[in-house]
């Protein structure tokens, strides 16, 4: 019996998230590369709890040193993937801004 070494199955691939999986809020991203990934790291800055009086505030204010952000996601994409999802952020950003821009009637 011949195999036919050139023919192609697509398979469709369907998309699950657990509800096991955590939702975390990122407002920092750092992005690096080797020759073959991508590491993406996302971060949640620590915002310090300042309270009492205005100067009270401004005095703790003067105090931070730093604050810390917490890395809640670190994901490694291919190097040959990373222009698709380029393409599929700026797809969604582009149609995020025309529905934010376009006026409610």
């Amino acid at each position: 019996m011949a195999e036919d070494r050139g023919a192609v199955v697509q398979i469709p691939i369907e998309h699950v998230c657990p509800e096991t999986v955590e939702t975390r809020f990122a407002d920092r991203i750092v992005v690096q590369h080797t020759e073959h990934e991508f590491h993406i790291s996302f971060y949640e800055v620590e915002r310090p709890v300042l309270l009492g009086t205005a100067k009270e505030r401004n005095t703790g204010l003067q105090s931070i040193e730093s604050v810390k952000a917490v890395c809640v996601a670190h994901v490694v994409v291919a190097a040959g993937r990373m222009p698709d999802m380029v393409q599929a952020l700026r797809d969604n950003l582009d149609h995020y801004l025309a529905r934010v821009a376009q006026p409610e009637e």
